[in-house]
C-alpha cells in the first residue's frame, strides 16, 4: 500500500512551531541559531590555526571554559568578545545590519 506524503517547506514548519518572524519565540530561535553558527566558525578557525581552547583563551584573556561555551553556543556573548576571539584567530569578521521596512535619510 502506497501512502501519499504531503511535503511542506521548512519556513512553514518554523512558522507553525515557532511563530512568524518577529514573534518573541521565533526571534529567540533565530538568535540562538546564529550563536551556534558563530560557535562553529570559532571552532573551525581555532583548529585551522592549530590552537587548543586553552591557548585561544590565553590569547583572548578568558578561561578555556568560556571558549568551550562560545564554541558550543551555550553562552551569551558580547560583540566585543566575538571580535576579540576572531582578532586572536587573525580572522576577518563582517557584520551586516539591515533596517527593515524603514527609510533612512542622512542629512
Amino acid at each position: 500500500m502506497k501512502k501519499n506524503l504531503k511535503t511542506t517547506s521548512l519556513d512553514k514548519v518554523k512558522n507553525k512551531v515557532l511563530g512568524k518572524i518577529g514573534t518573541p519565540k521565533r526571534d529567540r530561535y533565530e538568535f540562538e541559531l546564529k550563536l551556534d553558527l558563530i560557535g562553529d566558525m570559532i571552532k573551525k578557525a581555532r583548529k585551522k590555526r592549530g590552537l587548543t581552547q586553552t591557548e585561544l583563551g590565553d590569547l583572548v584573556g578568558v578561561q578555556k571554559a568560556q571558549i568551550s561555551k562560545l564554541e558550543n553556543g551555550t553562552s551569551n556573548v558580547t560583540i566585543s568578545t566575538i571580535l576579540k576571539v576572531f582578532d586572536a584567530l587573525n580572522a576577518k569578521v563582517n557584520f551586516k545590519v539591515e533596517i527593515l521596512d524603514q527609510t533612512m535619510q542622512i542629512a
